[in-house]
């Protein structure tokens, strides 16, 4: 195996042209002798004369409209080579053909044109990448021999180990950009597949993105993959947590659910606390009054910036995670000073990003993955439906709505009492809804809510009326729920002889 491969020649053909300028200028301090095809040669020809056409070795410079540059033996034997093989350098040699040591190319963007709907399928097709490909295959195949850059990423690498090391690339450096061209013609072959296949295939390509210390328990392994990082910037604290990411996605959907300042406790991936409020002081104290016992230990989100008044606020009980889309720098000073609270920045656009993994939800079964599409139904007023002889008021239906909101976010059965933009009691994850308003009331009467005048949200809809007449008896006036029982009409007359208010959504919000 070749330890210090030197660089002496390489093939370049890209479509993206961004950083090759620079790329090549540090190439020619080394002498490397550069060839190049097509749109590259011309782009690198106007400022280096030096630039070789590979039409040199092959004899042509394309053929079909430019489908064929570089798929030629000449080619491809000057790549696949092994170096340290005396039959392949006498063959070389006998065919007169120069090895390459290095080779330089990124793919037509497929991916960026599918969605394009002014290009015909005659002409997306046209961006399928055939050369690029099968260059990236046979250097990455012949790593030990040959240096296979694939993105423009890598460059910065590259030019890093040629100046460290007198023009030459070491074999883990090869091994690693090898991995990685490999990596990236997975990714290119899916978009194609998908963009075939549509729905009858489901092909997924990510990469570790951090190993994490356990899963849900001590004793369960757990990585994360993907771009998680991108939407979640960590700023201080422990490293973050199996558990951590999942709470903190929950608490940062909810809060981003919301036009208005927006706070939002979780704990175990359910809700303990939401409020709305005028500032962020407000909704943080509203939020926390619903249930500070559960608090304690909890993920705290908001949907606006955090200041040094609410991070003294923050201060005065134990969380484990705090997230927002921004924190002053005096409130980060404060906020630094637990050493171990996980400090986390949103990017407050992260719910609007429209990738694959930010539109679908994945869970794995024997077997098998189960997907659907993202529980990101708005509810808006044209969704209302009022269905009793009483109509609440535009407080009960602003507060309705919150509550509504907020169930999307509690486990099946999920009983969510609200009131002035506050949650009173939240009760979830029972097998009987029942036994959620028992205990979102239990919950409520614990640290004194008042209950009366207030609404009460459920994800699913009431199959009997004991339910509302369980949460009327503690005040609750309006209810709002999807409707579509076959009892939706004894439990709108339950309500209509109690002077309730119902309000049906035909939208159900089941999470299990």
């Amino acid at each position: 195996m070749l330890g210090n491969l030197k660089i002496k020649r390489a093939l370049i053909s890209v479509y993206d042209k961004t950083g090759l300028l620079e790329l090549v200028e540090v190439l020619n301090q080394f002498n490397i002798e550069i060839f190049s095809t097509g749109g590259t040669f011309d782009f690198l020809s106007q400022k280096f004369n030096t630039i070789k056409n590979l039409s040199e070795i092959t004899g042509i410079t394309s053929l079909l409209d430019g489908r064929v540059k570089t798929l030629h033996p000449l080619v491809h034997s000057a790549i696949l080579a092994k170096k340290d093989s005396e039959k392949h350098l006498d063959e070389l040699k006998a065919a007169g053909i120069e090895p390459f040591d290095l080779v330089i190319i990124n793919f037509y963007p497929f991916e960026n044109v599918i969605n394009n709907q002014n290009l015909s399928e005659d002409e997306i097709i046209e961006y399928i990448d055939i050369g690029g490909p099968t260059l990236v295959r046979s250097a990455a195949k012949n790593f030990n021999s040959v240096v296979i850059i694939s993105s423009i990423n890598q460059y910065p690498g590259l030019i890093e180990e040629l100046k460290n090391n007198s023009g030459k690339i070491n074999i883990n450096l090869r091994r690693q950009f090898a991995a990685e061209a490999f990596q990236n013609i997975v990714k290119y072959d899916i978009a194609i597949s998908n963009y075939f296949n549509q729905d009858k295939v489901m092909n997924i390509s990510l990469n570790l993105e951090k190993d994490l210390r356990y899963g849900e328990n001590p004793h369960q392994s757990a990585k994360l993959y993907g771009d998680f990082f991108k939407s979640f910037q960590q700023l201080h604290g422990k490293e973050l947590s199996y558990n951590n990411i999942l709470d903190i996605t929950s608490a940062a959907e909810l809060v981003f659910e919301f036009d208005k300042i927006a706070c939002a406790i979780v704990k175990h991936n359910s809700p303990c606390g939401v409020a709305i409020g005028n500032s962020i002081k407000e909704a943080y104290e509203k939020a926390l009054k619903c249930d500070p016992v559960s608090a304690f230990g909890g993920i705290v989100a908001f949907n606006k910036s955090v200041n040094a008044e609410i991070a003294n606020q923050l201060n005065k009980i134990f969380l484990e995670v705090i997230v927002a889309p921004d924190f002053d720098q005096e409130a980060l000073e404060i906020l630094k000073s637990k050493k171990d609270r996980r400090i986390i920045k949103v990017n407050d656009n992260f719910k609007s990003i429209k990738s694959f993994l930010h539109t679908y939800e994945l869970k794995s079964v024997p077997g098998a993955i189960l997907i659907q599409s993202k529980d990101d139904c708005v509810l808006v007023n044209d969704f209302l439906e009022f269905v009793t002889v009483s109509q609440p008021d535009q407080r009960e239906i602003d507060d309705l709505k919150f509550a509504f909101t907020v169930s999307k976010y509690v486990k099946s059965n999920a009983i969510v009492f609200a009131k002035n933009g506050m949650t009173l009691g939240i009760g979830g994850g029972q097998t009987s809804r029942v036994d959620s308003v028992k205990i979102a009331l239990m919950k409520a009467k614990e640290f004194n809510h008042d209950l009366d005048d207030s609404v009460v949200a459920s994800d699913g809809f009431f199959p009997f009326s004991d339910s509302i007449e369980i949460a009327a008896s503690a005040g609750a006036k309006a209810f709002i729920q999807p409707g579509g029982s076959i009892r939706d009409s004894e439990v709108i007359q339950f309500a209509n002889d109690n002077k309730l208010k119902i309000v049906l959504t035909r939208i159900r919000h089941f999470k299990h």
